[in-house]
């Protein structure tokens, strides 16, 4: 039986920058990193790849941990440079749940962070969306008291 979800994987080309991002403006804070070399057949079957080597960074915020990923081998596929629509198959984006969502915007605003618009009022909540360093999709959640 699944009890809950521990945490989300991102892979980067720039562990630190991510790492900065995370912790820096989001507060998350890091609680391990293990890195690897090529050869380790376990980590291989699990990834589904032939001779990965990385160093992996586990962040925590509450009860979420988020798990940064940088591969020195096998060699990543080229970023995309583009932003991905959230329309596109997978993982459309990480909701972080605030106190004060136009404060939090505000603050990653004046840190040079993207976002697609300020927080919309839809009634029960005020949200938006913004990109973390490499593109990912992350929402900025206010529930709001009826």
């Amino acid at each position: 039986m699944i009890r809950a979800v521990h945490h989300v994987a991102l892979s980067t080309p720039n562990l630190e920058r991510m790492r900065s991002f995370y912790c820096d403006l989001l507060g998350f804070e890091e609680i391990s990193r293990v890195s690897w070399k090529a050869g380790e057949p376990k980590i291989d079957a699990v990834m589904a790849l032939a001779g990965t080597g990385a160093t992996t960074v586990m962040l925590q915020l509450g009860s979420l941990c988020v798990e940064l990923f940088e591969f020195e081998s096998p060699s990543p596929a080229p970023q995309r440079t583009d932003d991905r629509p959230v329309n596109n198959y997978g993982i459309t984006h990480l909701c972080f749940d605030v106190d004060d969502v136009d404060a939090v915007y505000r603050r990653m605003v004046e840190a040079g962070v993207r976002f697609h618009c300020p927080p919309q009022d839809f009634g029960a909540a005020k949200a938006t969306y913004g990109r973390d360093p490499d593109g990912n999709v992350f929402e900025l959640q206010e529930l709001v008291a009826a």
